[in-house]
């Protein structure tokens, strides 16, 4: 291996394109290697958690967990905090969208139509407001989480927001966010920030 490696599902979602959009921002030529889902089982229990994005870079052992992936690359590359406690606020906002993942994702394993309209309902009735009221308040700034500049958390509050504006999840609606507009100024900043677009101009 020559350069860095990154590797996740072959889709521009969640954790591991926070991941790849820190290295395109960092101007890291890395390799972008993408699973099929048929290939993943193979693979799981090579990993060391079980799951996926793995980041290697030449003499290293393979690095995973999103956040640690995302800090590693943000310390490395100017991205995050070189203070040590505004490096743990933005570590904070990340495990926090970590908490909603995990929240959110289970929903996705309910078989049941029924079941799971009930559970997503219930999400969006409260539980995806009330932490989009928290992640509202320690925004203080804007248009980033931290004022003018772009962090790694700001990929991370990006992602989170733009998987409910898709529209990808049954029963919870793409406005769900809509009251929080420090939350939507953070996602649309990172959105319209020039290396963003041109990470999504790419063929």
């Amino acid at each position: 291996m020559t350069k860095p490696k990154l590797t996740y599902f072959d889709a521009p979602v969640s954790r591991g394109e926070e991941c790849r959009l820190a290295l395109h921002l960092s101007g890291v030529d890395f390799e972008d290697v993408r699973l099929k889902g048929q290939d993943w089982p193979a693979l799981k229990p090579q990993t060391p958690f079980g799951g996926l994005p793995l980041f290697e870079i030449p003499g290293k052992p393979v690095l995973a967990q999103s956040n640690a992936i995302l800090v590693f690359i943000g310390r490395t590359h100017g991205l995050h905090p070189k203070d040590d406690f505004e490096a743990a606020q933005h570590e904070a906002v990340m495990q926090y969208v970590e908490e909603l993942r995990t929240l959110v994702g289970a929903t996705l394993r309910i078989q049941d139509a029924a079941e799971k309209k009930k559970a997503r309902e219930a999400l969006a009735a409260t539980t995806i407001p009330e932490w989009g009221a928290r992640a509202e308040r320690v925004i203080e700034r804007g248009p980033f989480f931290a004022g003018e500049k772009l962090h790694v958390v700001d990929l991370k509050l990006h992602s989170i927001v733009r998987w409910f504006a898709s529209g990808a999840l049954d029963h919870i609606p793409k406005t769900v966010f809509a009251d929080f507009p420090k939350l939507n100024g953070v996602y649309d900043a990172v959105r319209e920030h020039p290396g963003v677009k041109a990470w999504y101009a790419k063929p």
